[in-house]
């Protein structure tokens, strides 16, 4: 009976530390993150910079001024910037999200979303910038990972 117990013991200690490992364990990055250098400009939800309604963007989403969102070029849909697609942007900490296109006369440009605060988007400018933007791993052949 003695037996029994210690191995119940055992088997409840050696589950817990598993358990407990696993969830603190790192989680692997979904995304193989490529750079570009672009053009970095900004905008806002007011109509005299958009096309049709200032709140609604090329793919449908509705942009709000909490939500970071950029606009890409057409140009850098076809190297992977999609609809969604993460981007890191040099000289910021967040993450923001491809949820909008930009018209076809610019090339290697994105747009930052910056709500309705249109001098923190003239102060941004237009500046050179190095993003990272995410490619889903499961969405890559392995070959074509590999290079």
């Amino acid at each position: 009976m003695k037996n029994i117990i210690n191995n119940a013991t055992s088997i409840s200690i050696v589950s817990f530390l598993v358990f407990a490992f696993s969830c603190n364990s790192p989680k692997e990055d979904p995304y193989v993150w490529k750079s570009i250098e672009v053009t970095a400009t900004a905008y806002n939800s007011v109509a005299w910079q958009t096309q049709g309604n200032p709140i609604i963007a090329a793919w449908g989403d509705s942009l709000k001024p909490d939500v970071r969102s950029i606009a890409v070029s057409r140009n850098l849909i076809a190297l992977g910037l999609k609809h969604n697609t993460p981007v890191k942007i040099e000289g910021f900490d967040s993450i923001f999200l491809v949820r909008d296109k930009m018209h076809s006369r610019w090339l290697n440009r994105i747009d930052i979303y910056m709500g309705t605060d249109i001098k923190k988007a003239k102060e941004w400018g237009r500046k050179k910038v190095t993003i990272q933007y995410g490619i889903p791993k499961d969405s890559i052949s392995p070959d074509v990972e590999a290079k």
